[in-house]
């Protein structure tokens, strides 16, 4: 995961959506219940890196820059996600409805994906035509990633906590 890797934040961002989008296609194909919980493990941990990174870094940097409603609605995207996420990391895959989350997760993913690279109004798009530094928040965010994977690796990313209810607009 080098700098030179990534043109800018939106080649790191999209890149990630790719990762999640293959894991969520091998959980399709995946039978037994060890290989649908370590693959539903590392979607979650890439999902709440992702959210991480872009709550903490990219969606500031793009406020008041683009579309304020773009903003709000990608966070509460993230907070839907965010509530499968956790109930998806305290289950096991023999529990109820556990493949039933992992598909409205997928879903609603992809939903975000899409509003995200929308070709015109989307928010990479919007990012694009606004004055932000895009090479310098790759870097800021492919740090806050490392220290992110870091801390899975030792301890473990906390649940994720959802963020909109608490949103304050600038």
């Amino acid at each position: 995961m080098a700098q030179a890797e990534f043109t800018d934040a939106i080649a790191l961002l999209k890149a990630d959506h790719r990762t999640v989008e293959e894991l969520f296609e091998k959980f399709e194909k995946a039978s037994g219940s060890s290989a649908k919980q370590k693959l539903c493990h590392q979607i979650c941990v890439e999902l709440k890196i992702h959210t991480m990174i872009e709550e903490e870094i990219f969606y500031p940097a793009l406020r008041g820059k683009i579309e304020d409603d773009t903003l709000d609605e990608a966070y509460v995207e993230h907070d839907g996600a965010k509530v499968l996420v956790n109930d998806l990391e305290s289950a096991s895959p023999d529990a109820d409805f556990y493949d039933a989350k992992v598909t409205v997760l997928s879903e609603e993913v992809k939903h975000h994906v899409r509003e995200e690279e929308a070709a015109k109004e989307g928010m990479f798009a919007q990012a694009r035509q606004a004055d932000v530094d895009l090479v310098a928040l790759r870097d800021q965010l492919l740090a806050r990633k490392k220290e992110l994977m870091a801390q899975e690796k030792s301890a473990g990313l906390p649940l994720a906590v959802p963020s909109a209810v608490n949103l304050v607009t600038a």
